[in-house]
């Protein structure tokens, strides 16, 4: 059986990467999205399955959309999911990380679990699910890390969310180059300001927004269009948009 994964598959980008990769899949079994609320992946598990009504192949056989609820900064569910990986033995075509949260402010004022909370999901998590997926990965698979415009500068009021990040980039570059001999390639996705729930959990009100976050925020349909065209040219970076671009040649040799 041939699977993809998309954790914080929920809501936001990995919502909309998972809308956006199921008709693409045309030798994938299985496209398993993974998150922590079990009612939202149902309901996307429905929406997908519309989208995917009238495609099969040859056979008449149709890629099936699992709803996988589980919270990957939790050890005991992650090994679970682990233990899931290893009775499917399945070969994993594409495994895309996601998930993710930030919470702005001075890091002074932050509280421990917001602090910690940021550690545990955008690296740890995101590190121990590319560990757990990469044994059952071949030739021609590909991993795409979702991190941000973030990482490319330190960031005031943003600091862990945006040094988290900035570990993505790195691990996720290096990991490519790891991986170039084995034919698994990695593409890191760094948007800038993406119009989606994130944001209002980062800020808490929609005002405290920098005007210029307002002025080059983007449709998460068009980051996620250009990160899986990217992916399958094998970029190793993935940026949408002119000003990210810019941002990103402005800052690229502090970042090599």
């Amino acid at each position: 059986m041939n699977i993809a994964i998309v954790t914080g598959a929920s809501s936001g980008m990995g919502k909309e990467f998972a809308i956006q990769l199921a008709p693409i899949l045309h030798k994938t079994d299985e496209i398993w999205l993974v998150a922590r609320r079990k009612d939202s992946l149902e309901e996307l598990v429905i929406n997908i399955e519309e989208l995917l009504k009238e495609r099969t192949d040859k056979s008449g056989k149709k890629t099936r959309v699992r709803a996988i609820p589980v919270d990957i900064t939790d050890d005991v569910q992650l090994s679970h999911f682990a233990e899931l990986l290893m009775i499917q033995n399945a070969g994993i075509s594409v495994l895309i990380n996601c998930a993710g949260v930030g919470t702005y402010g001075a890091f002074e004022n932050l509280s421990r679990d917001e602090t910690a909370q940021m550690v545990r999901l955008n690296v740890l998590a995101l590190t121990q699910m590319t560990k757990f997926c990469l044994p059952y990965m071949r030739r021609g698979s590909a991993i795409i890390q979702v991190a941000s415009g973030a990482a490319f500068l330190p960031q005031r009021d943003f600091a862990v969310y945006a040094a988290s990040k900035a570990y993505v980039y790195y691990f996720g570059k290096a990991l490519g180059k790891e991986m170039k001999n084995k034919g698994i390639n990695v593409t890191v996705v760094c948007p800038g300001p993406v119009d989606t729930p994130f944001l209002s959990h980062a800020y808490g009100r929609y005002c405290q927004i920098s005007m210029i976050k307002k002025l080059t925020m983007v449709k998460p349909e068009s980051v996620v269009r250009k990160a899986l065209k990217d992916c399958k040219k094998k970029k190793a970076v993935s940026i949408y948009g002119i000003p990210m671009k810019l941002l990103y040649g402005l800052t690229r040799g502090l970042i090599r």
